[in-house]
């Protein structure tokens, strides 16, 4: 029999209808409401049965299929530990050791690795302009199979971090808020700081920062996004951020400071991510197959990035947030001066202070994967998982 928390939490997510069965999860600024509360509500289920020990096996067989086009930990293993929560095997496809090597298409891959899938989850985030490109192909793709009768049932494709956005990401961490403040309700009219930090590495993302600045600001809450000249974002998150606020009664904000960032703030997210030039001039290179100009370009960053090393997350900094004791939030990994780097985005203070509560962050990431895959598969996926609860088996004896 289930706990009375876990009985309430099911109730409140059937009244939700997700609206994406057989659909894809790919930008979050393009879904319902409805859908991201359904994600948000089913994450927390799924975690509360994990905890209690309840198994949530709805599969039987099936298949989630991951591309890492892109080095990952966290992301990795937590569409691994996902798709296992639901009782989907894994397998990733190494793009080195396919016939993609030998030019097979996008349109052939996807259908030879959709065979029995339920899901494929999807990391292509280094190359502007080309991530969510990819992930629409592939979609595109699947949706041809499947009306041409090659596959039995179309796969949800799920956005693992693109170039654009980073769903699991930016959805785990409005968790951690959620679970930190007490409710998704007392998250309105929070600061938070979305700030560039410095880093001795110059090909980082922009997708960790649009993801966060175009749903926070759709909680209500009050965002500022900080960062040194140049160090712009793409222009359809910021966008979707400033549609966000407008519409939520919060506020978005952008500032060359990451004191004024700083300044009163509830939460704090200090990240390194490259300059949007770069990141066009370098997927011009590398396609070009430019090598020379590739390490030209590396250095010309690095340089423009050690004339920002103030931007650092320390105790002066945090001082200046309210009353000193602002939520520190990071995606991981975190380059922690003194640690991990000479000089980076964060003391090593003020990053052992929040180490735990970064982790715990990391850690609502699985279930936030197993809730999109949940919705995008199921027709009734709260009746599918009240039935895995009512049947009493668990995840361990003892």
């Amino acid at each position: 029999m289930a706990n009375p928390s876990i009985t309430a939490n099911l109730e409140r997510l059937a009244a939700i209808d997700a609206g994406i069965h057989n659909g894809d999860f790919l930008l979050t600024w393009e879904q319902r409401d409805a859908t991201i509360q359904f994600v948000l509500q089913a994450a927390e289920l799924l975690q509360d049965c994990a905890r209690a020990g309840i198994s949530t096996r709805l599969f039987d067989s099936g298949l989630g299929m991951s591309i890492f086009r892109d080095k990952s930990t966290r992301t990795r293993y937590a569409f691994r530990s996902g798709c296992n929560t639901l009782g989907l095997m894994t397998e990733e496809l190494d793009e080195s050791t396919s016939q993609i090597a030998h030019g097979e298409t996008v349109r052939e891959t996807a259908a030879m690795i959709a065979f029995l899938s339920e899901v494929i989850g999807i990391r292509d985030d280094m190359f502007l302009g080309e991530g969510h490109k990819y992930m629409v192909e592939v979609a595109a793709s699947l949706d041809e199979s499947y009306r041409e009768g090659v596959i039995a049932q179309r796969p949800a494709v799920v956005n693992l971090q693109c170039d654009l956005d980073h769903p699991t990401q930016s959805m785990a961490d409005l968790r951690h808020l959620i679970d930190t403040f007490g409710g998704v309700e007392h998250l309105r009219g929070k600061k938070l700081a979305m700030t560039w930090a410095y880093s001795p590495s110059y090909g980082k993302p922009l997708s960790v920062p649009q993801g966060v600045v175009t749903l926070m600001a759709r909680m209500g809450m009050d965002v500022v996004l900080g960062h040194p000249e140049g160090y712009d974002l793409a222009d359809e998150p910021l966008a979707a951020a400033r549609a966000a606020a407008q519409a939520s009664g919060g506020s978005f904000r952008v500032t060359g400071s990451m004191a004024d960032a700083f300044d009163g703030a509830d939460i704090v997210y200090p990240k390194s991510w490259a300059p949007m030039w770069v990141m066009r001039e370098r997927t011009r290179l590398v396609h070009a197959r430019e090598q020379a100009k590739l390490h030209e370009l590396e250095q010309q960053a690095l340089a423009n990035n050690a004339r920002h090393t103030d931007w650092e997350c320390d105790d002066a900094m945090m001082a200046r947030t309210r009353d000193g004791r602002a939520l520190y939030m990071h995606c991981l990994p975190a380059d922690i001066t003194g640690v991990s780097c000479k000089a980076g985005e964060v003391s090593k203070t003020v990053f052992e202070r929040a180490r735990l509560d970064t982790y715990r962050e990391a850690g609502h990431k699985p279930f936030i994967v197993a809730a999109m895959i949940l919705a995008t598969r199921f027709a009734q996926p709260a009746e599918a998982l009240r039935g895995a609860i009512a049947s009493g088996v668990m995840r361990r004896r003892g």
